[in-house]
């Protein structure tokens, strides 16, 4: 065969040939009239240094495959030392891959450091590690009713969640279908007392109705954690108007957005768990983990809300992510 046709079927370009044949990955012979005469275990090669140059090997390190095949093995990987060359390869990652998850989770606790630190608290109130102490809400009162599992939420994993656009507290628009194509986290709670304002009537007498601030505060200090397993973003969502959840999220200095929905859309769309107070009907507390559009996990009920998001986080270490990441 001619180059071009090796080239031709093995998806790469002459030059590249020329390559690797000036490195001695493939021998073609030469003719009288100085042509190459390329055989058909020359084009198998090429192909075969194709492939696993994709998988992220080096062109030093496929010798072995390459010399399996011109021992007449079918397989590149037949021979002991593909297989040799296969865990060297795979113990390389693991080293790198180790290394980057270090220096991600290094990243992650600095920025988030330094972002706090420029929420105007006073000097002295840092952690250990140099992490801002933010603004806490309340601790949950003594004896709440505890919530339990009725099966309202029992129909949500594996739905699609639908295209819907709500306002965000951070002035943006948020489309649920496009919010990442990796994993994602939605919580979905009732709603947050305003400072001054009186709660419901009964309100801590509803099972798993009190604890929306806490469990606010919850997400954004497990933000770090979630997002060095894999969650690409945090969105809250609940009934309360936009305008205040962005003077919460300000409140309380939260790293996500959260997002308003007064008609119960999403409810409606995926026949969420709702409860009647003060004259309104509010969403009951659901967390989902989501891949692309699809609701892959789902939390229900949720108690107590101020120790949840911490619960999301030993889920994900328990389930990490086997898909791609975008």
């Amino acid at each position: 065969m001619r180059a071009k046709q090796v080239a031709d079927a093995a998806g790469v370009t002459v030059k590249a040939l020329r390559h690797y044949e000036a490195l001695g990955l493939i021998q073609p012979v030469r003719r009288p009239n100085g042509y190459r005469e390329y055989s058909d275990i020359d084009a198998r090669c090429v192909a075969e240094i194709r492939l696993l140059a994709s998988l992220g090997l080096h062109l030093g390190e496929i010798g072995p495959f390459l010399d399996c095949l011109r021992q007449g093995h079918e397989p590149a990987d037949h021979c002991p030392e593909s297989l040799a060359a296969y865990q060297s390869k795979i113990d390389q990652l693991d080293l790198l891959i180790t290394r980057l998850t270090h220096d991600r989770d290094e990243l992650t606790r600095r920025m988030y450091a330094a972002a706090r630190r420029g929420f105007g608290l006073d000097n002295d109130k840092y952690d250990e590690t140099g992490i801002a102490l933010l603004p806490q809400a309340d601790p949950l009162p003594e004896n709440l009713p505890v919530p339990q599992d009725d099966g309202a939420a029992d129909h949500l994993p594996g739905m699609t969640i639908p295209a819907l656009t709500f306002a965000a507290s951070d002035g943006a628009e948020i489309r649920l279908d496009t919010v990442s194509d990796g994993r994602w986290v939605l919580f979905i709670y009732p709603l947050t007392g305003e400072p001054g304002t009186d709660i419901p009537k009964g309100w801590n007498e509803i099972p798993g109705a009190r604890g929306c601030s806490q469990e606010a505060c919850g997400f954004r200090d497990n933000f770090p954690d979630l997002h060095a397993r894999g969650v690409h973003r945090v969105v809250a969502l609940s009934s309360d108007d936009a305008e205040y959840q962005r003077a919460l999220a300000d409140r309380l200095h939260l790293p996500y957005p959260m997002v308003s929905d007064p008609e119960l859309a999403l409810a409606q769309a995926l026949k969420l768990p709702t409860f009647e107070a003060g004259n309104a009907t509010l969403y009951k507390r659901v967390t989902m983990v989501l891949r692309g559009n699809t609701i892959e996990h789902v939390f229900y009920p949720i108690f107590p809300p101020d120790t949840h998001a911490a619960e999301v986080v030993r889920w994900l270490t328990a389930n990490p992510d086997r898909g791609t990441t975008s």
